[in-house]
């Protein structure tokens, strides 16, 4: 699950999963949410592979976002889904998608950056079960 919210001029985004690796696949979903209007409009046509690692979580979490961001600002790829492990502080993921194309894809806003400002991943306890949620802020 994911959401946006409003910050100041910027926008928030805000994710919750049933697990670290979900919460991950979550928020690649989130963001393509933030470049274009309709993320069903984004067609899971191409995969590939994506391999990071980082000092902690909340860093990794940072740099799985810019990463995705990137590609969509140096490509145009557009991520419709994921699926990632966690091990540690790496990830290994394959995300699905594909190129944005101007006359299927509506864009929503343009995202800049993804930004340290409120960067926020931890776990709770939710009816005995482990609910993992993140919080990021990106320049818009």
């Amino acid at each position: 699950m994911f959401e946006t919210f409003d910050h100041t001029a910027d926008l928030g985004l805000r994710v919750a999963g049933n697990s670290l690796n979900e919460l991950f696949a979550e928020a690649a979903a989130g963001l393509t949410s933030l470049i274009v209007a309709d993320v069903g409009s984004v067609a899971v046509s191409r995969e590939r592979t994506v391999n990071l690692s980082s000092p902690d979580l909340e860093y990794l979490y940072f740099d799985w976002l810019s990463e995705l961001l990137f590609l969509f600002e140096s490509e145009g790829w557009l991520t419709a889904s994921a699926d990632v492990e966690i091990t540690g502080n790496s990830i290994g993921g394959v995300v699905r998608g594909e190129e944005f194309c101007e006359e299927r894809h509506r864009r929503s806003h343009e995202v800049k950056a993804i930004t340290y400002h409120a960067l926020s991943l931890d776990s709770h306890l939710q009816n005995g079960r482990e609910i993992w949620t993140a919080e990021v802020i990106v320049d818009i």
